[in-house]
């Protein structure tokens, strides 16, 4: 007989408090590090729309941190999620700055900026509308219509569809992404102690000095560019004050943006059931998914009234979380935290925001990898059968839909065009085919393989469940 002990899984851990303070501030600069390539990619893409004249980095850090602190308020400070910048609305800000007729004619780029902003102001208000008839007609019956087999896929769909992004970037410097990919990897299998716990800090740190080194030695990019550029650094102030402006509301902007947020609410499900799935706790019931859209809601509206983007609850946290097994929400709130101080500190943003596009890429390998790694579980742990054709049917088109719309669909309304992304596209399709094809007999809350019950994948609790089930049977 073989006595030797089988290896399990790291025991997750829910109160960050018992690591001391000098660890979790670095877990929270881990959590920092992960949503900051895509925060600030957002300003970064829109000031390409608007020619230099769009969003504010530091507004969309200073936005990222309170709506997450204010998420977190209205989630019963329960939920570990970070709220960073929606890529859902950038197809909304490239129209509104194509805008030439009406009240947007002879406006200058930065003109039209704060009427994209009311846009998303009222896409953030359309949050807090579900969230009442959630809260009015219950949970449970608005998620008979949002079972695992449409979920499941909308997850999958949400990791895939960024693996091109991930791909892109990386693809800029394949040996700097191998570096952080692989320093990641070593530390999270092999790693000892706090060194397993922050494996993609370490990674972003590793690959940042191995950039450096390239740098010195002269290596450039694959299209020949620096490796690094320093001298945005030597133009940035120590300490200053983001530039804060107030929206302004127009029915075509409105139009063009608002529509937006039936797929950022989507997303919004599936991220809460990722990281119920990660986390092990059904956040969907408790707080509340009416809590979390709120928080959600208010967070995207808030940004909005100051000049800021959308937010919306970030995949790339998941991922950490899924990789450290440090599920406190107390370490997001001081990611929050570091987020709103780096918003007053121009200099240190401009050194971060010189983090080659390689190294967020190596790190995206996993980050987006994991998130669509979280939805196949979903599927499995819910016991989703695909014998039945009604679900392959929901499934396949999910997917379909999700990965094959890259651009989205773009139409015309009020004079206006009106882009759904293929995620929106995925999750109203998904949504009606579930609702209209016979045998959805999904209750939610009643089985033991829930929706977002996030069965915890380890040996030990399997093995309990297993027994417990053949008692039962």
């Amino acid at each position: 007989m073989n006595d030797t002990p089988i290896k399990t899984e790291r025991a997750p851990i829910y109160d960050a408090s018992v690591l001391g303070l000098p660890k979790m501030l670095l877990l929270g600069l881990q959590h920092m590090f992960a949503m900051f390539g895509a925060t600030i990619l957002v300003p970064i893409l829109v000031n390409g729309f608007f020619h230099g004249e769009g969003l504010s980095i530091q507004v969309t850090l200073f936005f990222a941190g309170i709506g997450t602190i204010f998420f977190h308020l209205c989630s019963k400070l329960q939920v570990p999620a970070f709220l960073g910048s929606s890529f859902a609305f950038l197809g909304g800000f490239a129209a509104v700055a194509e805008l030439k007729s009406g009240i947007f004619a002879g406006m200058t780029y930065g003109e039209k900026l704060p009427y994209a902003c009311g846009g998303i102001f009222v896409a953030g208000i359309l949050y807090l509308l579900l969230a009442s008839i959630i809260r009015a007609i219950g949970v449970n019956r608005v998620m008979h219509y949002l079972p695992p087999v449409v979920t499941g896929p909308m997850i999958i769909c949400i990791g895939l569809g960024l693996a091109p992004v991930a791909v892109g970037s990386a693809s800029a410097n394949w040996p700097l992404a191998l570096i952080a990919l692989g320093s990641i990897i070593l530390f999270n299998i092999w790693g000892k102690g706090m060194y397993r716990i922050i494996p993609i800090l370490l990674g972003v740190v590793i690959a940042y000095c191995s950039a450096f080194l390239f740098h010195s030695m002269g290596i450039t990019n694959a299209d020949g560019s620096p490796i690094l550029n320093l001298g945005a650094i030597s133009q940035s102030s120590l300490v200053g004050l983001p530039p804060f402006q107030m929206l302004k509301f127009d029915l075509t902007a409105i139009l063009v943006m608002a529509p937006i947020a039936l797929a950022s609410m989507m997303e919004h499900i599936g991220d809460m059931s990722a990281i119920s799935a990660t986390v092990g706790k059904n956040f969907i019931k408790t707080p509340g998914l009416h809590r979390t859209l709120i928080g959600d809601g208010l967070a995207t509206s808030i940004a909005a009234l100051f000049g800021g983007p959308a937010n919306t609850t970030y995949g790339e946290n998941t991922g950490v979380l899924e990789l450290s097994k440090v599920y406190d929400p107390k370490v997001i709130r001081i990611a929050a935290v570091f987020a709103i101080l780096l918003s007053f500190l121009p200099i240190v943003a401009a050194i971060i925001a010189t983090i080659p596009a390689a190294i967020i890429g190596g790190v995206s390998f996993i980050l987006y990898g994991m998130i669509s790694a979280i939805g196949i579980r979903n599927l499995v742990e819910n016991q989703v059968d695909f014998k039945k054709s009604r679900n392959l049917i929901v499934a396949a088109t999910i997917l379909v839909c999700g990965l094959g719309f890259a651009k989205g669909i773009t139409f015309a309304v009020g004079g206006a065009s009106v882009t759904l992304t293929g995620l929106s596209i995925a999750a109203i399709v998904g949504t009606i085919l579930n609702a209209v094809l016979p045998g959805n007999d999904y209750e939610f809350g009643n089985t033991d393989h829930d929706t977002y019950s996030g069965l915890a994948m380890d040996p030990i609790k399997d093995e309990q469940l297993d027994t417990k089930q053949k008692e039962t049977n």
